[in-house]
């Protein structure tokens, strides 16, 4: 292990100790606000610890058994030894791949809550319906996640599924699952619609943005908002297309325009609708810096690029392929139900490994 990734790991150790010995502090104990946030800290913390600490100890393990491995008298306990000074070394490269990922960059927006936006592209009625069926997959596979998923803005197609689908999914670790799947998805099938059988290819983008809070980081000036006020359409309840609570806003300068319609008060939509404005207004800012550096492209995993095709569900052949990292699932039936955790979790790994590679270099 390289002597510059020890010295942040007894760095890090010194401060849980030090938050330890605070969270033991009654002045501490006696003030709330810091006391959670140091309360905070410590677990975070206390995972790295942990992990050093453990290191530590088979590094002394090993060593000990080195220098049994020295003694000529060993006699029949010479390849047991071996086996285990072996076992040890195997342990301890684990242990150092684990740490090395624990120190890795940390993305903030990661635990926060996210926007998923589903939007039908090419390919008329089958895109809308495509369209639906990956939003469906996200509600499922956020469901089995203990995660809430709310509409907040849905145009529904002729035949089914949506033009346009808008929600806010909100949970443990939303954001930081969920950020690879923006991008450009095609279909390839039959459509329920093709009397010769013939397969046809359609397309959607998903956007997956975290929810940010609206501070001085994102400029919002009120005479840069045009505010439009509109009655609620869908099915059901009384309260539907009786008064204009829906809220759409435009903001004049970037064009962006955001609505939300689902809540009962213009109030409530006016809320939600702010934090996707600000939410749209940060991505953006970020796509930007992502596009004028097109060295960063590969640690996004392609993330936010929506003019790239980032996967093919092929269902003729039971297929799914994530262009990306090269990966070909045949589960498409159980993929397209909501289990995705595969799929996640190697986009997760070619991340980590690619930030690794940048750390290494």
């Amino acid at each position: 292990m390289k002597d510059s990734l020890r010295e942040k790991l007894d760095q890090i150790v010194d401060r849980y100790e030090e938050v330890t010995h605070l969270l033991s502090d009654q002045a501490v104990m006696g003030d709330s606000d810091r006391f959670r946030a140091l309360s905070i800290e410590h677990s975070e913390l206390s995972e790295y610890a942990s992990a050093w600490s453990q290191f530590g100890e088979l590094e002394t393990e090993l060593k000990v058994t080195s220098e049994m491995l020295r003694d000529p008298d060993l006699g029949e306990m010479k390849q047991m030894t071996l086996d285990e000074a072996q076992n040890l070394k195997e342990q301890l490269e684990e242990l150092e791949e684990a740490l090395k990922l624990m120190m890795l960059p940390k993305d903030p927006n990661d635990k926060v809550p996210a926007f998923l936006e589903v939007r039908a592209g090419t390919g008329g009625d089958e895109a809308a319906i495509f369209a639906g069926d990956l939003f469906r997959m996200y509600s499922r596979f956020a469901e089995a996640q203990g995660w809430q998923i709310e509409v907040l803005s849905a145009s529904e197609g002729e035949h089914g599924g949506y033009k346009e689908v808008i929600s806010r999914v909100s949970g443990s670790g939303v954001y930081g699952r969920l950020k690879f799947e923006s991008g450009a998805h095609r279909v390839q099938r039959v459509p329920q619609t093709e009397s010769q059988g013939r397969v046809h290819t359609s397309a959607c983008t998903v956007a997956v943005m975290p929810e940010v809070e609206i501070d001085d980081t994102v400029d919002i000036k009120s005479g840069d908002l045009r505010v439009d006020t509109f009655r609620a359409s869908g099915a059901g309840g009384q309260h539907v297309n009786k008064t204009d609570s829906a809220i759409r806003i435009t903001h004049l300068p970037t064009g962006t325009v955001v609505e939300c319609q689902q809540e009962r008060s213009q109030h409530a939509n006016r809320d939600k609708a702010m934090k996707m404005l600000a939410s749209k207004l940060v991505n953006a800012k970020v796509q930007a810096q992502v596009d004028a550096a097109s060295e960063m492209r590969r640690d996004l995993v392609g993330g936010g690029d929506r003019s790239e095709r980032i996967r093919t569900y092929n269902f003729p052949q039971g297929r799914l392929t994530d262009h990306r990292i090269n990966l070909t699932l045949y589960k498409l039936d159980s993929i397209i139900e909501g289990d995705i955790g595969e799929l996640l979790d190697a986009l997760s790994r070619e991340h980590q490994a690619d930030l690794m590679s940048g750390a290494e270099s």
